[in-house]
Order: structure tokens, then sequence, then C-alpha cells
């Protein structure tokens, strides 16, 4: 008899701790814009000489609450490795879990760095950890989204086709209000907070659109054909690409001069244009095989 109630399945699990995830991503970028990752007296695992620190809204808090937070969201990610495998799912879902439980090691390393271990690592709040710590981070949340999607079997649709690329052009569309390249918003840590979540959430989108795409190239997914499937995965990959170029460049990972910010609006603009791309290649398709169903009676 299994202690688990029967609302818990594997991909809700899964998904849970991708949103878990995504929270920890904003929480860090947060802590890292305040200036909260150096705070605790740069100790790790310590707080200023504390395991728990006041509870108040300071810049120790902050930083002790992202890493409880993380510790929590790490265990979970534990979970859905050991899920993937007493769980018998398939192949690919037990590589994606599992790759993420092995670079995870890195992540944690990484961010001890980023706010010096006890001290002992001198200039670890720097660029070039930065950069490791949100690639990371990024594999991270892409591999627990794979996992989640096809932890269920090949559930792919067109429709589901159709959401996924809603999500990444509504995505991608929100993170240029909250970028740093475009001047609408001042770009505190708030707004980096919500740039990330927007930029990770069309991220998410389009990791879905790849699945199913690749799904239907197969002959996975009904109603959708492999010509077009192609067109839209390549439509897609483009648009991850100059989408990840927005997120690296959301952090302080460059002297952010003029021309910078003019290669960031083009990493948006490409983003965008090949999402929307996609999109269209697919509403063109559905447009075709309507006028191509035979009316009932012909």
């Amino acid at each position: 008899m299994s202690l688990r109630p029967a609302w818990l399945t594997f991909r809700r699990y899964a998904a849970a701790t991708t949103g878990m995830t995504l929270t920890l991503f904003a929480l860090g970028v947060y802590t890292a814009a305040t200036g909260s990752g150096l705070a605790c007296q740069a100790q790790w695992p310590l707080c200023s000489d504390q395991f728990i620190p006041t509870l108040t809204i300071n810049p120790d808090f902050i930083e002790w609450f992202h890493r409880v937070w993380a510790m929590v969201t790490g265990f979970l990610i534990v979970g859905v490795a050991g899920w993937s495998w007493i769980g018998s799912l398939d192949r690919r879902t037990r590589i994606a879990a599992t790759l993420a439980v092995a670079i995870l090691p890195v992540q944690i390393a990484v961010g001890a760095i980023t706010v010096t271990i006890g001290g002992l690592v001198p200039g670890g709040y720097t660029v070039s950890t930065h950069a490791a710590h949100l690639i990371v981070a990024l594999g991270i949340f892409t591999l627990l989204g794979l996992a989640t999607m096809w932890g269920g079997g090949r559930a792919g649709s067109a429709r589901l086709l159709r959401v996924a690329l809603g999500v990444a052009v509504g995505g991608i569309l929100a993170s240029a209000v909250f970028s740093r390249a475009v001047p609408l918003l001042t770009y505190s840590p708030g707004g980096q907070a919500a740039f990330y979540v927007a930029g990770l959430g069309a991220h998410l989108g389009l990791v879905a659109a790849l699945v199913v795409a690749t799904d239907a190239i197969d002959g996975g997914v009904p109603g959708l054909d492999a010509s077009t499937a192609r067109t839209v995965r390549r439509l897609a990959a483009g648009s991850m690409a100059a989408l990840v170029v927005t997120l690296l460049l959301g952090r302080d990972l460059v002297l952010y001069t003029v021309a910078w910010q003019r290669a960031n609006l083009v990493a948006l603009a490409v983003a965008f244009a090949l999402a929307a791309g996609a999109a269209r290649v697919l509403r063109g398709s559905d447009a075709v095989t309507e006028r191509s169903t035979p009316v009932g009676g012909d």
C-alpha cells in the first residue's frame, strides 16, 4: 500500500520542484542585486556566527532565507531523481533527473564561493562566479523542465505546442518590459527578479515547444506533421539561444555600455521574432489542416 496520495503524480511533483527552482532563481538574483550575498559576514554555512539570524528584513535574513530555500529545493531535486528510478519511468526522464542532481553539487559549490566560504576564497564575489552560478542554475532548471515534460510519457499535442509558444512569446515580451535593455522601468532588485521570472518562463515554454516538436517529428503527436514540427523546432531553438544571451546580459557580467545595450536589444528582438515566427508557422499549419478536413456529407 502506497503512502503517497493519489493526486501526487511524478509530473506534478517534478513541476512543483521546477517552480521552486524558478523561485530560487528569482531569490538569488534579488539577493545579489541587494548586495545581500555579501551579508552573513562572508560566512557559509553559518550566517554572522549563527545558524538562524534575526528574523527581520535585513541583508543577513535575505541571504539566509535564500540559502534555506536553496537547501529545500535541493532535496526536492534529489527526490525527482530518486522517483524517476524507483518509479520505473522512461530512460530519458531518468537521465534528465539524474543529470540535474549530478550538477547540483557544482551549483552549491559555486554558490558557496560566491559568498566566500568563511573568507577562505578571496574574490569569491566576482563576475566569473556569478556567470558560472547563472549558467549551472539554468542547466538544472532546464533538466527539471525536461523531466517534468517527459515524466508522464508522450502526451504532446498541437494544442500544447500552441500554448508553449504562447507562453514563450508572452514571457519574452514581459521580460523586455523589465529588461535593463529597455528603459521603461528602473532596473531595481525587484525588477531584476521579475525579469528573470518572465525570461525563465519563456525559456520553459521554448523547452516545451522543442519537446513536443521533436515528438511530432518522431510521429508521436497527432495532427502535427513532421515538416511543420521541424520548422517550429529550428525557430524555437534559435529563440532559446537568443533568450539565453539576454539572461546572461541581465546580470553584471559586462560593463553595460551603450553597445552592450544595443546587443541586448538585438538579442531580445531576435528571441521574440523567432518565437513569434514559430507560432505563426504552427497557426498556418492549423489553417491548412482545417481547410483540408472534409465536411460531413462530402
